[in-house]
């Protein structure tokens, strides 16, 4: 243990931010929480749409149609949380976060679109339990199933697709990963 007092330590700079970027930060930050509630409410009432019209009506049971919400929730929320999310680091960035190219976005975009079939795939095959369970039952299957679908896609090997850098953290400076 040291015995240096407090005042012998040399304080760590911290980067403080303009009143004009606290500003920008908050009104992204309800843009983004925007566009993640609109989502997910466009998505339910299109799912909903379909499944009590002609798309889906034969293969969502009655007590089934609440997995479909509850897919139509990570989905359009999903989305309307990334979309924004990923045109933000295309016009936004530093040294130690460099800006997001056409094509890794383009990429990230792909990543989230195939997410979200893989969202809406699961929420399916959870409504077919409401031909032999209860709405209830079948609502909490699904919230469980649908907000752990994303394990197995977490365990792919992500780089053998081209898309390592989609999903990887960025961990150190710019200068680092240039000399990787």
């Amino acid at each position: 243990m040291s015995a240096e007092s407090g005042a012998e330590r040399p304080e760590a700079q911290r980067s403080q931010r303009s009143f004009a970027g606290n500003v920008a930060f908050g009104a992204g930050m309800l843009l983004v929480l925007a566009t993640a509630t609109l989502g997910a409410f466009a998505a339910v009432a299109l799912l909903g749409r379909a499944a009590d019209t002609a798309p889906l009506s034969g293969l969502v049971p009655d007590d089934g149609h609440n997995a479909l919400v509850v897919g139509g929730i990570a989905v359009g929320g999903l989305t309307g949380l990334m979309l924004p999310v990923i045109l933000f680091g295309m016009v936004r960035g530093n040294e130690d976060t460099p800006r997001v190219g056409p094509g890794a976005a383009a990429r990230k975009v792909l990543a989230v679109l195939v997410f979200d079939v893989w969202l809406l795939v699961v929420a399916l095959l959870v409504t077919q339990l409401g031909w032999l369970l209860p709405a209830q039952a079948t609502t909490v299957v699904a919230v469980f199933a649908v907000g752990f679908s994303w394990m197995p896609l977490a365990m792919l090997p992500w780089e053998r697709f081209g898309l390592g850098d989609v999903f990887a953290k960025r961990r150190g400076s710019a200068t680092s990963r240039q000399a990787e």
